[in-house]
């Protein structure tokens, strides 16, 4: 198998290329052979680029997504959590600019007795992911091993942490390649990949928010639905049950934008239930979705009831605190979050004209935030970023405050403001609003 006669020779998996390119499904077994042939580095990356082109363009069914993604999760270490009797739910958010809720989510779902792994992998470029956010906090460690890992979850119900290169290495091998064909966007490959990883980490279940519009790699509404519903119809072949959420990132979620900034923003909602309606929102629903699940609360309504309780408490705050504690960061940066990083310079984004804001490109924003940020050794300093930022539908004065840029080199700042002011169009006429959370799917 994984041979094709050709010219009297034979050719190393291109009779599996073949069968994709005309449109046929792999076996399992054929599917396990990919991945144990990209494990013993026998698949050249020319194959490989062409298996994924053929991926990309014919697809894959359900049953042999589920197969790929168990084959992807068993190509490495698969954390054994029976010890931990708590429910185990996972969260996976694709994309998404200035979005707090893999911060608070955990902690909420922590302080609801429900157990979240919570490894981090790559995002897309311009995105600046929440391991960059967390390690704002002085003395946070994100890079943690296995038994670490799970000693965290154990005690504390939740660890963040970098994803462990032990888990599920083949789908980091398909990734790198991905990235380098232009196959990011390939749907079956993002399921496969996000229940492999998932699944290795020790989750039950799944709770996902599939984000479409400028601020994510998927552009397209209905893409973003059809996303969804592969998720859900492969968790169903996986055999693992699922909720997703197909939410709009055609602007930024929440106030704020960066690192430190989106950690002052992410605690005041921990601490006082305060904050942008949009973040508060997709925080709460989400939430609720995970304690549903994980059948800790039997009803929305309790649900509901139940991550409320978390935050009128201080309960999820509290759990916060703990978990990064627990990893050696510094919690007085919390307590007192004027104690984080801040920036030598602040200078408002001025609107051009009057009017209504009419769109935001938040992929803009972030590609303006990172180069600002990004220092010449390729980290980012904590203290830059843009905050108080004006959303679509709001109506605005020439020269009022488009958004609040925090920044201490100018070195790039012309070219990070010609982002930032890119981002915004603005028209005399209100425009429509779209609905944060467009479709639900279990």
């Amino acid at each position: 198998m994984g041979e094709k006669v050709k010219d009297g020779s034979r050719v190393p998996y291109a009779f599996l290329i073949e069968k994709k390119r005309d449109g046929d499904e792999f076996s399992a077994e054929e599917t396990k052979e990919i991945v144990d042939a990209l494990l013993e580095r026998k698949l050249p990356d020319h194959q490989l680029a062409g298996l994924l082109m053929c991926i990309y363009f014919r697809g894959l069914s359900v049953t042999e997504t589920a197969v790929l993604a168990d084959e992807l999760m068993l190509s490495g270490e698969v954390l054994n959590l029976s010890s931990i009797t708590k429910p185990k739910v996972a969260h996976y958010a694709a994309g998404g600019v200035g979005d707090k809720v893999p911060l608070v989510l955990p902690a909420i779902a922590a302080a609801c007795g429900v157990v979240m792994p919570a490894m981090i992998g790559e995002d897309e470029d311009f995105i600046i992911g929440t391991l960059d956010k967390l390690v704002s906090i002085p003395g946070f460690r994100p890079d943690v091993d296995l038994k670490e890992f799970v000693r965290h979850l154990d005690v504390h119900g939740v660890a963040y942490a970098r994803k462990h290169q032990s888990i599920a290495p083949a789908d980091e091998i398909i990734y790198a390649m991905r990235r380098e064909v232009a196959a990011i966007p390939c749907l079956p490959l993002i399921v496969a990949s996000i229940l492999s990883r998932k699944s290795a980490e020790g989750a039950e279940n799944f709770v996902v928010d599939v984000k479409w519009g400028n601020g994510s790699f998927i552009k397209d509404v209905e893409q973003a639905k059809t996303l969804a519903r592969s998720i859900a119809r492969t968790c169903d072949a996986f055999q693992r049950k699922s909720v997703v959420l197909v939410t709009d990132i055609n602007q930024p979620l929440g106030d704020s934008v960066g690192t430190a900034v989106e950690i002052e923003e992410a605690v005041r909602f921990l601490k006082t239930e305060e904050g942008e309606e949009d973040f508060k929102h997709l925080a709460m629903r989400l939430g609720m979705e995970v304690v549903r699940l994980a059948g800790v609360a039997g009803s929305t309504l309790s649900a509901k009831q139940m991550v409320q309780k978390s935050l009128s408490s201080g309960a999820a705050f509290e759990k916060f605190k703990e978990i990064i504690a627990g990893q050696g960061g510094d919690i007085s940066y919390l307590d007192d979050t004027e104690k984080l990083p801040k920036a030598q310079f602040v200078r408002k984004l001025p609107a051009p004209k009057r009017g209504y804001i009419h769109t935001i490109n938040a992929g803009m924003i972030a590609r303006g935030v990172r180069l600002l940020a990004e220092r010449p050794d390729g980290t980012l300093d904590p203290a830059v970023g843009v905050s108080k930022i004006m959303k679509v539908g709001v109506q605005i004065k020439q020269g009022e405050p488009l958004m609040m840029i925090h920044y201490n080199d100018e070195r790039n700042l012309e070219a990070g403001l010609e982002y930032l002011r890119s981002a915004y169009r603005l028209a005399p006429k209100r425009p429509n609003i779209n609905e944060l959370i467009v479709e639900r799917i279990a």
